[in-house]
């Protein structure tokens, strides 16, 4: 046992109390022990000018220990700050850069502030762990003020010291362990258990591979514990905490964006290309909905180094050599008159007797660094002589779905949904990714 009866393996007790400093965009106070910081977080429209135009935001942190935060009083940082305190503020900044993707936040500045009331160990760490419970509470003052669409905040990011004092690893060190360790380390964590940071020095004396491996065993069980606490005092606010990757839907079309995100729930969290601040034209120029859907993916994923899911899908019809394929939007010789598209098809099917057609859809997905997956889907059907049903679009009202005796504007969207070309496309893509999960 410990000098304050903790096992080895044990951290101090911690507590976070939110919004601590009202003026601030986010706030707490956090305590590990009896090391207590305040941390805020403060937002500015704008970013450096080194970073002007990249449609990225910038976080940035300061520290500081105010000058009765030790047993003795410490001088107040002046102009110049001393070493220690520039080395842990970059340190908070790293760690907490980690944790968000600058792209969704947009040319804005984060300054995440930690000042040590008191100091008794490990003020660093627990200076990271607080400044991400002040970081998620300002983005979601963001997002409740409509400035901010989407969490930028990808990662939850936590902090605990380990050490060898008196040849026994240690965790969550106070001052009297900490200043005659033999090995002092600094661990920083994400949820998935991953090292964003590793400061470990053997000033006493060197360490094994083995009392390694137990110091890092030791900090992820204490990182553990911190993430709960964050998650407990952030209470609703945790949903800004991001626990799957960005994926951007190529697409302007609401109804596909909230189908997408309900269909890749389980490995992305969808969100539009405006979001994202992405607005350009993309020439479809390709002869395939494969091809098309392919270019779409490239260069979103391309201009926001994002991944990205494109889809392209159209009508064809067997006794027109698959017209009109990737002109369906355009047929009639101008985009996205469906009214024109469907008298055209109905004038060039006058006579005809086969009637069969099908819906096809192509899904493109593409990641940075990785080849685009390609996903098809069809759904086989007939065309009628006249329309039938006002729901739908395109050419639902022509397109009859024979099992349910039914045209695409007669249905239901959930049993559109089971059936259509875009849903078994996107159980393909499903089929992929799974396939990819170790």
């Amino acid at each position: 046992m410990r000098h304050d009866g903790r096992a080895n393996d044990q951290a101090r007790p911690v507590s976070i109390q939110t919004d601590f400093v009202r003026t601030a965009a986010g706030s707490c106070l956090i305590a590990t022990g009896n090391t207590r910081v305040i941390c805020t977080a403060s937002v500015e429209e704008g970013v450096p000018a080194w970073k002007r135009g990249s449609g990225e935001g910038w976080l940035t942190a300061e520290y500081a220990m105010l000058p009765a935060s030790t047993g003795t009083r410490k001088r107040r940082d002046g102009v110049t700050k001393d070493g220690r305190g520039v080395e842990i503020q970059r340190l908070i900044g790293r760690s907490l850069r980690q944790a968000v993707n600058l792209r969704l936040l947009g040319e804005r500045t984060i300054t995440l502030d930690c000042d040590v009331l008191e100091a008794d160990g490990g003020t660093r760490t627990a200076s990271i762990t607080g400044a991400m419970v002040a970081l998620s509470c300002a983005v979601d003052k963001l997002m409740r003020e409509g400035k901010l669409k989407v969490s930028p905040i990808v990662h939850q990011v936590a902090a605990i010291s380990v050490g060898i004092v008196g040849d026994e690893p240690c965790l969550d060190l106070c001052y009297r362990e900490d200043s005659h360790a033999q090995v002092d380390m600094n661990c920083v964590m994400n949820e998935r258990g991953e090292f964003i940071e590793l400061q470990g020095t053997g000033e006493g004396r060197a360490f094994s591979a083995g009392e390694l491996a137990t110091l890092t065993d030791y900090a992820r069980k204490g990182i553990e514990t911190l993430m709960a606490a964050q998650r407990e005092a952030l209470g609703e606010r945790a949903k800004v905490i991001g626990n799957r990757p960005i994926l951007v839907a190529a697409t302007g079309n609401a109804y596909k964006l909230r189908e997408l995100q309900e269909i890749f729930a389980e490995f992305y969290t969808v969100v539009s290309m405006q979001d994202v601040g992405f607005d350009a034209d993309i020439d479809e120029t390709a002869d395939t909905f494969a091809g098309n859907a392919a270019l779409k993916a490239e260069a979103v994923c391309g201009a926001t180094g994002l991944p990205a899911i494109a889809d392209d899908s159209g009508l064809t019809v067997d006794a027109l050599n698959g017209e009109p394929g990737v002109y369906s939007a355009r047929y009639c010789g101008y985009h996205g008159n469906d009214e024109a598209n469907n008298d055209k098809l109905l004038a060039k099917m006058q006579g005809v007797e086969n009637r069969s057609a099908a819906f096809r859809c192509a899904i493109a997905l593409k990641r940075p660094g990785k080849e685009t997956l390609i996903a098809e889907g069809a759904c086989p059907g007939v065309i009628l002589h006249a329309r039938r049903g006002t729901g739908g679009f395109g050419y639902d009202p022509l397109f009859l779905y024979e099992p349910l005796n039914k045209t695409f504007a007669e249905v239901n969207q959930e049993e559109k949904n089971a059936v259509s070309h875009r849903a078994r496309a996107c159980e393909a893509m499903i089929a992929l990714l799974r396939e990819e999960k170790p």
